[in-house]
């Protein structure tokens, strides 16, 4: 069985940091691309970055280009997301997901308070 389980939400003030953990097993993490997407409430859910299988490659949605960090480590089964000068509207709900699958986490809150 294949289970995504996140960590490392919290409140923080704006300006602040937080570094989101996602646990990956029943999978052969290393061989899978994967993306950390966010739901504010009332709003779609979104991509906020994506990595490559080795972590050489990644993408990013234009609103946390230069705050955001994604990275990976494969002997870890786990993917990061190294958050920094948060905003309020960061807001949201952080997921993570084994791209182009139906396999998501629970999610974990994060909120950036003014």
């Amino acid at each position: 069985q294949v289970h995504l389980v996140e960590s490392g939400g919290g409140l923080v003030q704006a300006g602040g940091s937080l570094r989101l953990s996602c646990v990956a097993s029943g999978i052969t993490f290393r061989l899978v691309r994967m993306g950390w997407y966010r739901q504010a409430a009332g709003k779609q859910r979104e991509l906020v970055a994506n990595i490559s299988r080795a972590g050489d490659s990644t993408n990013y949605a234009d609103s946390v280009k230069g705050r955001f960090t994604i990275s990976r480590d494969n002997a870890k089964n786990t993917v990061y997301l190294q958050m920094n000068s948060l905003k309020p509207e960061d807001t949201a709900v952080y997921y993570c997901r084994w791209e182009r699958t139906d396999y998501w986490g629970q999610g974990t809150q994060v909120t950036v308070s003014s």
